[in-house]
Parts: C-alpha cells; sequence; structure tokens
C-alpha cells in the first residue's frame, strides 16, 4: 500500500522512471518561433485596438463621445464584476472538492482505473484550476456584458405612475427590475449548475464519489458539499417561482382573442398564479431540508423533498391548470375571461398610444343631393395628390438625374412647403454610374450628390412632374442660396476621404465640370499614422495606409445612411423606416424618427415590429430597424435630424412623457435635447411617422373594439386590405395628403396619414383612419376613426379596384391605352370621406416603349354609384358628380401699389394695419415672381396669409353680436 500511495502524486509522491531525452530545437529555431509568437500577439492586439480605436474617432467626430465611454464602462464593469463572480464560484468549488478528498483506503478496480488520470494532471493542478476557471469566467463576463441595456435601465428607470390590475405593481418594475432580475437568477443558476458539475468530477476523480466501489457511494465531506450546491440551486428555484408569479403579467400564450396575447387569463390568475405561490413554499423546505444534510449527513429527506417538489411542480404546476381550464373556463369562456380582456384591452390601447382613438359611425352613402354642392366640396375637402411618390421616382431619374452617376431613392418622400403638398427627392451619389470604377474615383472623386429635387403633389405638366425645385444647381422655391451637397444619404453607403490633397468632383454643367474639396469637420482625420493603419485594417484597405491621394487634412467619411448615424449614436433607440429630407435654414436635414420600445408593459399584447410595418413599398432601404423584435409598447419619443453636409446629428426629446425616455436620458445625460430647442422651421417639416402608424392600425384592427364580449367573439374584427394597385399580396401602405376629416377642429385642410379597413375575410370597407400629421396643430396626433355600417357596408379598395377595370368603357380605354408595348401603372388609390360618402382617386400612369419613365395620362374617381376615367383630375370630379366646380371670379391685375387692397376708411384701425401689411406682401410677392426668386415668393405669400388672418380676427372682433330677442 505504501507503494500505492507514493505512486499518487496527491500524496506527495510522484511517478518514477527514466525520463526520456527529447530532441530540443536549435537557437535559431527558437528564435524564430519566439519572434512569430510575439508578432501573432501583436498583430491580434492591434486588430483588437483598431476596432476599438476606429469607434471611439467615430463617436468624438460625431460628438457623441460620452455614448461611447458610458456603454464601454458600462459593459467593462459588468464583465468584470460577473466574470470574477463565476471564476470565484466554480474555483472556489473546484479547490474545496479537492481539499475534502478522502484519504487513501484499499484500492478498488475503479480506484486503479481513476489512477492514471490523477498521476496525469497531478503536476497541473493548479494550471487546470486557473485555466477552467478563468474559461467559465470569461464566458460569463461576456454574457453579462451583452446585458448592458438591461443593467442600465434598472439602475435608471423612471416610474410609469400606472399600476398594473394584477399585483398593483408600477409598470417600471416589469419594464426596467424584473428584466434584471431574470438576469441574475439565471446568472446564479448557470453559477450553481457549473460548480455542482465541477464538484462532482473532483469529488469523483478522487475518491469522494464512487459509483462501483463497495460501501458509501459518498463521503461525508461530499455528500456535504454537493447538498450545500444542491440547496443553492433548490432555493434558486424558490426564487425564481416566485418571480414567475409577476412573470404571468407578461408572459404571452395562444389565445383565440389575439394573437400574441399577453397577461394573466382566468386560469392564471385561479391556478398558475396559487400554484406558484404552494411551489415557492415546497421549494424552501426541499432547500432546507437539502443544507440540513450537513448534519444529518444522509441524502434520503433532500432525496424525498426534492421529489415532492417535482411531482408538485407536475401536478399542481401543470395538471390542476388544465382541469381548471377544461371544466370551468371552457364551459363558458366569455364570461370567465371577460375581465382578464377588459385589462388587456385597456393595457393594449395605452401601451401602443391608440386610447384617444376616436371612432365614430358614418354612413358610408351620400348624405346630400346637391350634386354642386358636393363638387364643390371635393375641392376643398383634401388636396387629392396625383403625384405618386413611388411611381414617378424614375420620372425624376430620367428627367432630373443630370450623370449617371446620381440617382433618386425607389421611393420619394411627401412633404409640405407653402401650404403644398410636395413630392421631394434628393440627387445622391450613384456609386455604380460612376464611369470608371477605381479606389481613387470610388473614395476620393466622386464622394457626394448634390441638389434637391420637388414637384407639387396635386399637378402634374403634360403628364410629367410639376417642378418647383430642378436642375443642377437645383433652383426653384428654395432659392439657391443653401448648402446643395449632398455627403451623407439613403443611397451613400461606402466611405468616402475628402479634404486632402485630391479634390473632388462637385457638379458638372455646360462649362465643364466643378471641382471642390470638403469645408466640413465631419469625418475622421487621417493625418495620424495610427489612424491610418487602423481604418486600413477596419476597411481592409492596406493602400490608406501609404496612399499619396492621403494628406494633410484628409478626413474619412462612413456611416453615411441617416440611419445609421441616429442608430450608432443612440442604440437603445429604434429607428424608423422612411427618413425623409427637409430643406431647412440653408441646409438639407435628414429627419428621423424614433422610436422607444419595450416588451414588458404588463397584459399589452405584443407585435413584431417586422410583420406590423410591412406594406407593398416596405423594401431593405425602408425597412423598420430591429423588426424583428417583439414589442408591447412604443413612443414616437425622439425626432431626429442629420445634416446632409456634415452628418451631424441632433436627437430631439419629442415626447415628453414617456418614461422610457427618460430612463435613457438619464443614462446618457446630454445627448438628446430638451423639446423646447426645435424651431419653428424644423418643426413645420415634422411629421407623423409611418411605422409608427402602421403599428397602432395593426392594433387597431382588433383593439378599436373596447366591450370584452364583442372582443371575444371576434365580429367586428377588421383588417388592413392588400394593396389593389399591386399583384404582390402585401398589405396597402398609409398615404400622406392635406384633407379635412369630419368635424374636426380645424376649418382647413390639415396634413394627415390615412389608410383604410375592410371586414376580416371580406372585401368592402369597414373603417377609415386617419390621424393629423401635423405637429403645428392642436389635434397633431389625434387617430379618428370613421366605422362604415355592417348592413350596407360602402365598396373598399379592392372592389373599387376591380370596378374601374371592369366597366366596359374604361376597361377599352385601358386597352387602348396599353396599344403596342406601353404599360399600364396605377398609382396610389386614395380614399377621402365626403359627405357621409367615399370619394375614391387613383392617377393612372402610362409608360410608353420609347420612354424610360410613367407619364400621368388619366384619373380614375369615383363616388357613390358613379366612376369617371378622364384625362384630368378636374374633369373626373365634373363627370362624377355632374356638375362643374364653382369658379370665383378673378379682378383684373393691377400694377403693385394701385390699390390691390383697399381698406375702407369706417374700419377698426387693426383691420386697416393688418390689410396694409397685406398689400405689402402682395407687393413683395409680385416683385419676387418677377426676379423668380421663389423662395421669397412663398415668404411673402405666407405673409399674405397671416395679415388676412389677423384682419378677420379684428374685424371679427369689432362687429357687435347680434341683440337678443
Amino acid at each position: 500500500m505504501r507503494t500505492l500511495a507514493f505512486q499518487m502524486p496527491d500524496r506527495g509522491g510522484g511517478p518514477s522512471g527514466p525520463r526520456m531525452r527529447v530532441g530540443r530545437p536549435s537557437r535559431r529555431a527558437r528564435t524564430l518561433l519566439m519572434t512569430l509568437g510575439v508578432l501573432a500577439v501583436l498583430g491580434m492586439l492591434f486588430i483588437m485596438f483598431a476596432g476599438f480605436w476606429t469607434d471611439w474617432l467615430w463617436f468624438r467626430s460625431v460628438k457623441y463621445s460620452t455614448v461611447f465611454t458610458t456603454t464601454l464602462w458600462t459593459k467593462i464593469g459588468l464583465f468584470a464584476v460577473f466574470g470574477l463572480l463565476m471564476t470565484g464560484a466554480v474555483g472556489l468549488n473546484i479547490w474545496l472538492a479537492h481539499r475534502l478528498r478522502p484519504p487513501l483506503s484499499a484500492m478498488s478496480m475503479e480506484q486503479q482505473s481513476l489512477d492514471r488520470y490523477r498521476m496525469s494532471i497531478a503536476p497541473y493542478k493548479k494550471w487546470l484550476l486557473l485555466g477552467i476557471s478563468v474559461l467559465v469566467g470569461l464566458i460569463a463576463g461576456a454574457s453579462a456584458a451583452g446585458q448592458w441595456k438591461t443593467w442600465l435601465m434598472y439602475v435608471n428607470g423612471v416610474p410609469f405612475g400606472t399600476k398594473d390590475p394584477q399585483f398593483s405593481m408600477d409598470v417600471s418594475f416589469y419594464t426596467f427590475d424584473l428584466p434584471w432580475y431574470r438576469f441574475l437568477l439565471g446568472f446564479g443558476f448557470a453559477a450553481v449548475v457549473l460548480s455542482v458539475i465541477a464538484a462532482t468530477v473532483v469529488h469523483y476523480l478522487y475518491g469522494g464519489l464512487r459509483v462501483t466501489s463497495p460501501g458509501a457511494r459518498a463521503t461525508a465531506a461530499a455528500t456535504g458539499h454537493l447538498s450545500v450546491l444542491l440547496g443553492l440551486f433548490v432555493t434558486l428555484k424558490a426564487v425564481a417561482y416566485w418571480l414567475d408569479r409577476y412573470g404571468l403579467a407578461v408572459k404571452s400564450s395562444d389565445f383565440k382573442a389575439a394573437d400574441n396575447w399577453t397577461g394573466l387569463r382566468y386560469v392564471d390568475a385561479n391556478a398558475y398564479l396559487p400554484a406558484k405561490t404552494i411551489l415557492v413554499a415546497i421549494a424552501a423546505i426541499c432547500a432546507v431540508l437539502f443544507f440540513a444534510t450537513l448534519w444529518r449527513r444522509t441524502w434520503q429527506l433532500p432525496v424525498i423533498g426534492f421529489g415532492l417538489m417535482v411531482l408538485s411542480a407536475i401536478l399542481i404546476g401543470g395538471l390542476y391548470p388544465a382541469i381548471v381550464q377544461k371544466f370551468q373556463v371552457q364551459p363558458n369562456e366569455q364570461a370567465k375571461e371577460s375581465p382578464y380582456v377588459q385589462k388587456n384591452i385597456k393595457a393594449t390601447r395605452d401601451a401602443y398610444g391608440i386610447a384617444g382613438a376616436e371612432v365614430k359611425d358614418y354612413p358610408g352613402v351620400p348624405q346630400t343631393e346637391d350634386r354642386t354642392k358636393l363638387r364643390s366640396a371635393a375641392d376643398t375637402t383634401a388636396s387629392l395628390r396625383l403625384l405618386d411618390p413611388n411611381i414617378v421616382s424614375p420620372a425624376f431619374q430620367q428627367l432630373q438625374q443630370v450623370k449617371g452617376y446620381y440617382a433618386f431613392p425607389s421611393t420619394l418622400a411627401v412633404d409640405r412647403y407653402s401650404g403644398q403638398d410636395t413630392v421631394i427627392g434628393l440627387r445622391e451619389l450613384n456609386i455604380g454610374g460612376i464611369p470608371k470604377n477605381n479606389w481613387i474615383n470610388d473614395h476620393f472623386k466622386y464622394t457626394h450628390g448634390y441638389g434637391v429635387v420637388a414637384a407639387k403633389g396635386t399637378t402634374v405638366k403634360d403628364g410629367a412632374p410639376d417642378f418647383t425645385q430642378s436642375d443642377l444647381p437645383s433652383k426653384g422655391i428654395f432659392g439657391t442660396d443653401f448648402e446643395q451637397r449632398i455627403y451623407y444619404g439613403e443611397q451613400t453607403k461606402q466611405y468616402s476621404i475628402v479634404g486632402g490633397p485630391q479634390k473632388e468632383l462637385d457638379y458638372s454643367d455646360d462649362k465643364g465640370e466643378k471641382e471642390t474639396s470638403y469645408q466640413g469637420d465631419s469625418g475622421v482625420n487621417l493625418d495620424n499614422p495610427v489612424n491610418r493603419a487602423a481604418y486600413a485594417l477596419t476597411f481592409s484597405e492596406p493602400q490608406i495606409l501609404y496612399s499619396g491621394a492621403i494628406g494633410e487634412g484628409s478626413r474619412i467619411l462612413y456611416h453615411r445612411t441617416p440611419k445609421q448615424r441616429v442608430e450608432a449614436v443612440a442604440p437603445w433607440l429604434t429607428i424608423d423606416g422612411a427618413p425623409y429630407p427637409a430643406v431647412i435654414d440653408g441646409r438639407i436635414k435628414w429627419i428621423v424618427d424614433a422610436y422607444t420600445t419595450t416588451n414588458g408593459y404588463p397584459y399589452a399584447s405584443r407585435t413584431t415590429l417586422g410583420q406590423s410595418t410591412a406594406d407593398s413599398l416596405t423594401n431593405s432601404q425602408r425597412a423598420v430597424v430591429a423588426q424583428e423584435n417583439q414589442v408591447n409598447y412604443i413612443r414616437n419619443s425622439v425626432k431626429a435630424t442629420v445634416d446632409a453636409y456634415d452628418g451631424s446629428v441632433d436627437l430631439y426629446q419629442w415626447d415628453t412623457q414617456d418614461p422610457v425616455l427618460k430612463t435613457w436620458m438619464k443614462a446618457f445625460p446630454g445627448t438628446v435635447k430638451p423639446k423646447s430647442e426645435i424651431d419653428k422651421p424644423l418643426m413645420d417639416h415634422l411629421r407623423y411617422p409611418q411605422d409608427l402608424f402602421k403599428v397602432q392600425r395593426e392594433l387597431l384592427t382588433r383593439y378599436h373594439v373596447t366591450d370584452p364580449q364583442t372582443f371575444l367573439s371576434g365580429s367586428e374584427a377588421w383588417a388592413v386590405p392588400d394593396d389593389p394597385t399591386t399583384k404582390a399580396g402585401t398589405a396597402v401602405p398609409p398615404y400622406y395628403l392635406s384633407m379635412k376629416m369630419p368635424e374636426q377642429k380645424e376649418k382647413d385642410q390639415v396634413f394627415s396619414l390615412t389608410t383604410t379597413f375592410t371586414p376580416n375575410e371580406r372585401p368592402n370597407l369597414s373603417a377609415f383612419m386617419a390621424v393629423n400629421a401635423d405637429p403645428g396643430t392642436a389635434d397633431y396626433g389625434k387617430i379618428r376613426i370613421l366605422k362604415m355600417p355592417t348592413s350596407k357596408p360602402p365598396e373598399g379598395p379592392g372592389q373599387v379596384q376591380s370596378k374601374f377595370q371592369s366597366e366596359p368603357k374604361i376597361a377599352e380605354s385601358i386597352r387602348l391605352l396599353r396599344g403596342g408595348d406601353s404599360e399600364i401603372e396605377y398609382g396610389n388609390l386614395l380614399a377621402v370621406p365626403l359627405d357621409g360618402g367615399m370619394l375614391y382617386v387613383e392617377p393612372v400612369y402610362v409608360r410608353s416603349s420609347g420612354l424610360k419613365y410613367p407619364l400621368l395620362r388619366k384619373v380614375l374617381v369615383t363616388y357613390g354609384n358613379q366612376t369617371a376615367f378622364e384625362d384630368t383630375l378636374e374633369k373626373a370630379l365634373n363627370v362624377v358628380f355632374g356638375a362643374e366646380a364653382p369658379t370665383t371670379p378673378v379682378p383684373p391685375a393691377q400694377p403693385p401699389g394701385e390699390g390691390t387692397v383697399t381698406p375702407p376708411t369706417n374700419v377698426d384701425p387693426t383691420v386697416k394695419a393688418a390689410l396694409a401689411d397685406a398689400q405689402k406682401a402682395i407687393d413683395e410677392a409680385e416683385k419676387a415672381r418677377q426676379a423668380g426668386d421663389w423662395a421669397a415668393f412663398g415668404k411673402a405669400q405666407d405673409d399674405i396669409k397671416a395679415a388676412l388672418k389677423r384682419a378677420i380676427e379684428a374685424e371679427a372682433k369689432a362687429t357687435p353680436p347680434p341683440s337678443g330677442g
């Protein structure tokens, strides 16, 4: 036995016998190997450094370095703390198991077979202990670092001021606290499980646990050690059962009432909730039994307790709820589930911002027979946009591209200028259109787009867009005195190096190419050789390191799309899929809507962003960022701008009440500017975002119903119709247009976002929805829904499109338009409520074989039972209503200063002053028109409106009210 003891390295001995002599490599080989090893390590370190350094330089260049440092230090802190905790937990238990190994006893066959493993690891025990502990620590630390958002939300959480209906906990507990508690619980389970595995292996290797040996299977020390670990595991299970009680409020389940149903149902409140509470007590008792093994030295009671816990989990946590569901809920489901459905409806409507949606009954049929009145109302109810921003992009491309290395996006933006709905696009750089692609051309010479192109939304000129801003350099309503270069845009995805010795192509005109050199302070300076080496590695382009085209003043621009930049400086935001450009204060600005979201709002049903925001216009460019995320709370909390020239990013607080945004503003102080800093020129171009509207309309297909019985029956469920102008079977997109809703507060048309609904599996119209999209009005964000009668509903979009194509005269006209190789393209099918009925308008474009872009040739209009297919909108409306639009006599033109507006002598002085201002503005407008200064002309028009409004208000105050009686 002494010999055996001597052979076991843990007992003070070691293997004996002659050593094998192995040939050592030569000094030169050793030196070479060491050099290669050092170079490999240095190379790996520089690769890691390059990624870190370029990120830091970029964040510093956009003046959001605090986002980088806060995120970095949070990740480092979490990595260090939880990595050390896991390393300590696993290492301590390995050391303890080895320390508690039993003294050598009679060698069994099992121990003899393990002896060689003990002998082989004996010289490396400390290194194995350190290596295993550090490895699991690194993995745990990396996992914890990924929870940096969860941690920041936990430590900076702001109360919602709203409590859940089941546990009366503030919503912030579910959105900010509970996710962190779940992470801690998961980490605790991982630490205990790994410790149990490590301790079991060591105990078995050193004889503390035996499988085949006679006698006791475990020593008292091993029993006590593992019992404590198992007791900790069961304790954590008790905590998990307790948290599971709250988790029921944010648990999604299958329920026929709604997809992704979230919150407690009857079976949850009356079966699962009591079951979880009972299981907490059982698990706590079971844990005490495991800890008691330290004194009793037997597994009997803990094993019985653990078996009882498992059996209870099956019976109480699984079988009992199934029985309740089968025999209590299903026989009378509506009565049992109604209180919980009511909670779900309220929470969902609050979480998605649709609680204030106003639903009103709408006749669906015309209420007057006065055709002249209807014809007049058709002109004043809406500015019917004929220019489809999705179809006219090729016309912009063909007529305004100018050079092949410019391009417009496939879907243009809709905005408003001087009260006119306007289709607008930027002439961005098209890297694929460069005459000769090489590294210098792609990244040094062709660096930016140039100019804005805009067209009226409601009129065309010979079928083509009626441009209000065009040419290169562009001129028109925006004038020419603004920065037209576009270094940052939706199509600009490659890096450019600017500002150095290599000149850039600015634009070309009749006199030839114009050169420029970037004067902005955007991008990262490449004067430093370390920076050049880092970017050469980051972009896998060694020429950055040694190219002579890079010199003093050279700067590298990257992350150049608006969505990329906003997402990078605010990684806690979800970005809208449709940034749009606007000319503001002499600069082209990209306006980006951004959302705060969470999936932890109790009782609010979840939705998948990618599915809810998809429509017939969605593509890879327009898709919402984080589109696969499931959320059950969303707010348009931030309006962001990205300067098209210098790439500067500004974040503005938009929803001042959103607790999620307040939480992130605490975590990243100074990154989001207050709403008060949004100036009027920017405010004039903000709008209600499309993706939020699409999410809300998807929820409103079910949650327009507030009665739980009706909600459960599904009889009032709606659907978003497919786009009838395409054959893709995708949802119809919402449309921006200026219009008046019935009974709206504003007297004038309001810039709105609109959509239609159909009943489930039926083609007729069930509802029309519009939201006030103009922040300059008091009702901004107000959702109005007109609900059609179910007995005699009006035609839906699909039916109207079928009518257009099935009427014999229209079908024949379309056939003639298709003559030769021409193609028909249907534009946006606009629906507008008008005097109780629905007016549908659809532009029809023709793309002839010899023309690369479509021209507007016909307009389809239907109202009630009347349909028209005419060359212009005016003619089509005249045919449908059987009357012409009333004309307003226009006084003969007079030269400026000859009394175009002459105030009478016996009027209020305030009215006189206002009319004098109006006259002055008229004179200025005439001068601007003659000079071709469209920016001044637009400003003068605004001044005229403002002056006349003041005159009307003053006149109303001065006029005495009629006497009573």
